[in-house]
């Protein structure tokens, strides 16, 4: 699973904070949310396209992933009713009719998830920001489309910021992929479409995230399912890749997919542990160390065109999140 913005899952409701926490905690709730998120990029761009076990089925891998975190979701729901630790996650639930309610939402989070596992198989690491940075576009767009919510001429300007650096970051790129582009822009589309209608189908499971996410993750597994096994990458896997029995693929594919499911958790603690300026100003930041880690990793070759469309795309993302967060504020 994978990022969104590229690594959230799904938006959390407000919590009520204590005055301040020690500053240990914040910085714990902080690395981990670094940590997962870093990992579910870096891994799923390893397992696609960057390793001894090379495996580029993106559909499959993401099949796998949710997979994973349905098992998680479920052993931690029964953890905890025993445990304080795992509270937060209340026992598996499944309600045809309140399924049927959520599948929208499910057809996007599929399509969202496929969507940026193609892209990152196809760009580069340190161009993946840029691929999927027009959702703060898409955002703007649905929401006054589809919620008729204006949007304030700050956030405009930072969004064309934003619009500027995907073209000049396009423009610029080495190893330019149409596909990867395109893969990119509709992962855009349907992370915006995503957190709208997260927010229309929230109340139907009584404003919490983690029903939501049961309910999400269970019917996404149903739909993509014969997806996958129609789209010929099951057939194609069995022919052309040799190191199935190896443990040592498998026990990668499950840590991603693990990965993934920890970035809930994650946003959850960094959410409750911090204030709304810290959330924003972490996820900027997250975005730039990882266009930094993959330019060492990757060795990926940057043009000066290339590199001041990144720094426009993570400029404007930031100050988009900044604008955002001054306006909640005044509300």
């Amino acid at each position: 699973m994978s990022e969104a913005k590229d690594d959230k899952i799904l938006p959390l409701p407000a919590l009520h904070r204590p005055v301040q926490h020690p500053m240990s905690l914040i910085i714990s709730a902080i690395a981990f949310y670094w940590v997962a998120s870093l990992s579910v990029v870096f891994l799923n761009k390893t397992i696609l396209s960057g390793s001894e076990y090379r495996f580029p089925y993106p559909l499959f891998v993401t099949l796998f992933q949710l997979v994973v975190a349905l098992v998680l979701l479920v052993i931690s729901g029964h953890l905890g009713k025993r445990s304080r630790t795992f509270s937060m996650v209340p026992p598996f639930e499944f309600d045809l009719d309140v399924a049927r309610k959520i599948a929208p939402l499910s057809v996007v989070y599929v399509l969202m998830l496929a969507l940026n596992n193609l892209c990152l198989q196809l760009v580069e690491v340190t161009f993946y920001q840029v691929a999927r940075s027009l959702s703060i576009f898409f955002n703007i767009l649905f929401t006054w489309t589809m919620l008729r919510q204006r949007t304030s001429g700050s956030a405009m300007f930072a969004c064309a910021v934003v619009v500027l650096g995907f073209f000049v970051g396009s423009y610029g790129e080495t190893n330019f992929s149409w596909g990867g582009l395109l893969a990119g822009v509709g992962s855009s589309i349907f992370v915006a479409l995503y957190g709208i209608y997260v927010k229309k189908t929230l109340s139907i499971v009584e404003n919490n995230q983690w029903r939501l996410l049961h309910y999400n993750t269970t019917i996404s597994i149903i739909l993509l399912t014969p997806i996958v096994l129609f789209s010929g990458e099951v057939s194609e896997i069995r022919q052309e890749v040799y190191f199935l029995s190896d443990m040592g693929f498998w026990l990668l594919m499950t840590i991603t997919g693990v990965a993934g499911f920890l970035i809930n958790t994650a946003m959850f603690l960094q959410i409750k542990y911090t204030t709304a300026l810290t959330n924003t100003i972490s996820g900027t930041a997250k975005s730039c160390v990882q266009t930094l880690l993959a330019m060492v990793f990757y060795q990926n070759p940057i043009t000066a065109m290339n590199g001041f469309g990144i720094f426009l795309s993570l400029f404007g993302s930031g100050l988009y999140s900044w604008v955002r967060y001054v306006e909640m504020q005044r509300k």
